[in-house]
């Protein structure tokens, strides 16, 4: 066997190895961590809204109303490195659209810039893409992305139809949104046999709260490394929706449990059930999520450790979908000013609290308008 040379079976967009891996004990997405580290919530996560247009029109969309058919200019790159230089705790950046791989042009000179900056930095990173386009989009960017992040709430093509382009304005056939959506699940396979990270997220919501089984199962045969789960709120282009009971969220969540892929990531978001809650059956599933293996459930970033910045016209939001007014434009403020600023805020304030025996940083703004009104979350204690 002289000179004999093993093959190199490591996956090539596999990340760097000094990087500590995603795991459920390492999810740098959470505001919990920062709010551990520094006693008080800090801007640690900076999202990125870089193109307005997409290939789809889901109908559950949450940036569904600012989608065109053109792009504007985007910000001068050198000035969006300079305020990311100025985030002084800043661990991670996140991507989003629209579908920002839409145009190769996008890909080439605002994510693939991105990317590298926050590799080079030691930052890690999040794209959101619908994953239908051809694959050489994604291996332009892939050797420096950590979280390749689709959406998939389908079980077959014609799901995919009916919810992938319910508000195309036009008319899509069958036969072509069947093979993008064929090439979406070849796509989500071969990026994580190339060793990118894919994390799927599902919605519970009227059309798949009683299929998230089956949707599970076809996320684990796309390979993604963790499945990521979120009740739907009726809010912005999805306000007109239909809205399933907490009951039915909670079996649906239950019965998920139930039948789930144990090596699979489990991860819930924007839960409207707390430890300091009253009700027992939303108690014991509190109780669940925290003891089932390789289940966490993620504490919302926006508004706590994240904002959102339009490289269009540089205004920073606490949110993606912009249902509160910018709070400040990065062509004239630092960031981690602006977040000052909505730290200090009346709205944030009424959801600013903490359960240290939970790990919970109490509901968003859109679980607390809609179950929690007149609810004061910071007199609340847990009952776990």
């Amino acid at each position: 066997m002289h000179g004999f040379t093993a093959p190199n079976l490591r996956p090539r967009f596999a990340p760097p190895s000094d990087l500590t891996p995603l795991t459920p004990e390492y999810d740098p997405w959470d505001p919990i961590r920062s709010l551990q580290r520094y006693g008080r919530h800090a801007l640690t996560s900076v999202e990125f809204t870089v193109t307005h247009l997409c290939n789809m029109r889901c109908e559950h969309c949450a940036v569904g109303d600012s989608l065109t058919m053109t792009e504007s200019p985007h910000l001068p790159m050198d000035l969006i490195f300079r305020r990311l230089d100025e985030v002084e705790k800043l661990e991670t950046i996140s991507l989003t659209g629209g579908e920002p791989t839409f145009r190769e042009e996008t890909v080439r000179e605002i994510l693939l810039p991105l990317l590298k900056y926050a590799r080079s930095r030691g930052i890690r990173s999040q794209l959101n893409s619908n994953v239908t386009l051809d694959y050489s989009r994604y291996e332009i960017i892939a050797p420096y992305l950590d979280v390749m992040h689709i959406s998939f709430n389908y079980t077959e093509a014609s799901d995919f139809h009916q919810v992938g382009f319910a508000r195309s304005g036009r008319s899509v056939s069958a036969n072509a949104t069947a093979r993008l959506y064929e090439r979406m699940m070849e796509n989500a396979l071969r990026l994580s046999n190339d060793g990118v990270f894919v994390s799927a997220e599902s919605m519970i919501n009227y059309r798949t709260h009683d299929k998230m089984n089956e949707i599970h199962k076809l996320i684990v045969e796309m390979g993604c490394q963790r499945h990521e789960v979120h009740p739907m709120y009726p809010s912005s282009f999805a306000s007109n929706l239909p809205v399933i009971t907490r009951e039915q969220m909670m079996d649906s969540i239950n019965s998920l449990l139930d039948s789930r892929d144990p090596n699979v990531w489990m991860l819930f978001g924007t839960l409207p059930f707390f430890a300091c809650g009253s009700d027992e059956r939303e108690l014991a599933l509190v109780k669940r999520l925290a003891a089932e293996p390789n289940v966490t459930v993620r504490n919302d970033p926006d508004g706590r450790n994240r904002v959102n910045v339009n490289l269009f016209s540089g205004d920073v939001y606490v949110t993606d979908f912009a249902a509160i007014p910018p709070f400040g434009n990065v062509k004239s403020e630092k960031l981690d000013d602006v977040f000052a600023k909505w730290q200090d805020h009346s709205l944030q304030k009424k959801v600013d609290c903490h359960c240290p025996s939970a790990g919970c940083c109490g509901p968003n703004l859109l679980v607390s308008d809609m179950y929690f009104k007149e609810v004061d979350f910071t007199r609340r204690r847990s009952l776990i």
